[in-house]
């Protein structure tokens, strides 16, 4: 049984998209452990309880340092004794032990087709605006294994997405999460989960 931990910011519509596969038998031999969030007001957080999984809230501002931060946050998650890190939707850098002690056991969805539109400074609406004004045809999202890059690991899945007419940035990062990262993402746990990827 793959022991996940989620981590996520806001509203937790990919952890719901991973829940509701969990209860409909499309992920696998895994099982939620954690949803950490580094937002006490994150809806994510509720998500979790009402699953009955332990939610917990570390944020940065909390700790002295990020040194300080980094190393709770590390022996938070090394308490769980997971086997798979989710990002999703998380807008807090990974600490480099983490990555390196996670190795091929970290996964991030990213709101396009990587190598377009990530990296530094690409994350939420931002993707979508800079997709729209530069006038790409089709975006989409990518499931990733995290490395020390931002958004540079190996790629696990990705699905397209057709830009249309008149969107705007908020009507595509919608279409995007519904028919791209909600589908990907809990296909990528269940890859992993059942050593396919």
């Amino acid at each position: 049984m793959l022991k996940v931990g989620v981590m996520v910011s806001g509203g937790g519509t990919n952890l719901q998209a991973i829940l509701d596969a969990l209860d409909a038998g499309r992920i696998t031999n895994a099982k939620i452990e954690v949803v950490i969030s580094n937002n006490p007001g994150a809806y994510a957080l509720e998500r979790a309880k009402k699953h009955g999984i332990p939610a917990v809230c570390m944020s940065p501002r909390d700790y002295e340092s990020r040194e300080a931060f980094n190393q709770a946050f590390l022996d938070k998650v090394n308490g769980f004794g997971l086997d798979l890190i989710v990002l999703a939707g998380f807008l807090v850098k990974i600490p480099e032990a983490m990555v390196a002690q996670y190795e091929h056991r970290i996964i991030n969805v990213h709101p396009s087709l990587i190598p377009s539109f990530c990296g530094v400074g690409y994350y939420g609406l931002k993707v979508h605006e800079a997709a729209l004004a530069r006038g790409v045809k089709v975006t989409g999202a990518t499931v990733h294994f995290v490395d020390s890059g931002m958004d540079t690991g190996p790629i696990i899945l990705q699905k397209a997405v057709e830009v249309q007419e008149g969107d705007t940035p908020e009507i595509l990062q919608r279409r995007v999460m519904e028919q791209a990262e909600w589908v990907i993402l809990p296909k990528a746990i269940d890859m992993i989960a059942n050593g396919q990827a």
